[in-house]
């Protein structure tokens, strides 16, 4: 018999609609618009293991199109799952890889080995990854280590002062770092906005792997997350290894976020606006929220990636630029009812 506490059947069947809807739909759309017909036909040979037909549709989606999608819709769930559970472990609907400075210590990270050329000989990009999950992880420690020390309650608005200090800081640091490496310095300034422009089915690959496994232990870790809503003293009266909990989930968000901006660039409020909104939907249980952030944070980052492919066509906006501009809104409206609420 289903736990009622568990996300049904039915919403599982609806959010993978929708889901594959926004696939197609932004797999079809784009410089050179698609028939929907020609799409389903290409991605139906493709799951199939059908031989591919030779023609300029089908080159456009498997080298263009779809190795793009499937990355942003990766990303999208990774950010959002890391915005979610970072948002139950601290208490804090304002938790995100961006409002604490995660992303930006992330970004540092790759920066300093795209700039200082860090790579392994077998994985070229993996040195990026290795840094950017990294620094993610000792940034989110000193952040909150910070914090702690100023206010032991971890309030909003100490994290997010911090937050934002610590961004500003590596900001300047990562100026400093471009200002020495003149000859990568569009590269640098096009991904520190975030951009999925030229992604590879082995990016996709390493974030579908990296997922799956931090999705199997934060739903793995969904009680504790919701015993941590009542304080973690109480949760550990009731037998939650607090300090177990908290180091797993922190460094299974570090990964998350590192590998997102390692492949991806600093794609911000993803983390913040998806789980906020589904919150709202369906409550503060984590055995729905966690599942369901997922599939919402892989449909919102698509159709901003679509929007930031088609609104100025033919010249392309950084992804980051657009959920930026919907996450600052989104931030505004929460942190008004949040202290409203107060």
């Amino acid at each position: 018999m289903q736990r009622k506490d568990h996300l049904p059947t039915t919403a599982y069947i609806v959010m993978t609609a929708l889901l594959g809807a926004a696939l197609c739909l932004c797999v079809c759309i784009g410089s050179v618009n698609i028939p929907l017909a020609d799409t389903l036909r290409v991605l139906r040979d493709v799951f199939s293991g059908t031989p591919q037909e030779e023609g300029l549709n089908a080159s456009i989606i498997l080298s263009v199109r779809l190795p793009r999608v499937l990355c942003v819709a990766l990303s999208g769930a990774a950010l959002s799952l890391a915005g979610a559970a970072m948002q139950g472990l601290l208490k804090n609907p304002l938790a995100d890889g961006s409002t604490l400075g995660v992303s930006s210590g992330a970004s540092l990270g790759a920066v300093i080995s795209i700039a200082f050329g860090i790579t392994f000989p077998s994985l070229p990009f993996a040195g990026t990854v290795v840094m950017a999950v990294l620094f993610a992880f000792l940034s989110l420690l000193l952040i909150l280590s910070l914090a702690w020390k100023l206010d032991s309650s971890l309030s909003t608005n100490t994290i997010i002062l911090i937050g934002v200090i610590f961004s500003m800081f590596v900001s300047s640091l990562m100026n400093i770092i471009i200002t020495f490496s003149a000859d990568r310095v569009q590269h640098i300034t096009f991904w520190t906005m975030g951009s999925l422009q030229g992604s590879s089915y082995m990016n996709a690959g390493v974030l579908g792997a990296v997922l799956t496994i931090c999705t199997s232990v934060l739903l793995s870790l969904a009680e504790e997350l919701n015993a941590f809503a009542v304080g973690e003293e109480n949760a550990a009266h009731i037998g939650v290894s607090v300090r177990r909990v908290k180091l797993t989930v922190l460094i299974t968000v570090s990964v998350l976020i590192g590998v997102c901006v390692a492949i991806g660039g600093t794609i911000s409020f993803v983390g913040l606006v998806t789980p906020h909104m589904v919150r709202m939907i369906t409550g503060p249980n984590h055995r729905r929220l966690l599942p369901l952030s997922l599939f919402s944070g892989a449909i919102f980052l698509m159709l901003a990636d679509l929007a930031a492919r088609t609104l100025l066509s033919p010249r392309e906006l950084p992804i980051g630029v657009v959920t930026s501009i919907v996450g600052a809104v989104v931030f505004i409206f929460i942190f008004y009812k949040t202290r409203k609420g107060r």
